[in-house]
């Protein structure tokens, strides 16, 4: 990890297209600015660490579904549920 130590208003620079820049220090709390490409995502560490895991859920549950389903496509016809009948067409009127 490298660390550098900035005063408000100094900044750092990553890659060619990402500068953070120091806007505020108040007690124990950074007030960060940046300034990065629009279809870049940036968020916090927390939310992050969110989103990864409500990905990794919903890998996990598409799997499971994929799993049943070979399992269904798989099994013998006469243990597979039976669809509900079509209900017979009306006759037409005149």
């Amino acid at each position: 990890m490298l660390v550098l130590t900035r005063k408000p208003g100094q900044s750092i620079v990553i890659g060619e297209e990402i500068i953070v820049t120091v806007l505020e220090v108040r007690g124990d709390q950074v007030r960060l600015g940046v300034q990065a490409p629009r279809e870049l995502p940036i968020h916090r560490e927390e939310v992050y660490n969110l989103i990864r895991t409500e990905n990794i859920e919903a890998v996990q549950a598409d799997s499971r579904a994929l799993d049943g389903l070979e399992k269904l496509l798989n099994s013998s016809p006469s243990s597979r549920p039976h669809s509900p009948e079509k209900p017979p067409e009306e006759s037409e009127k005149e």
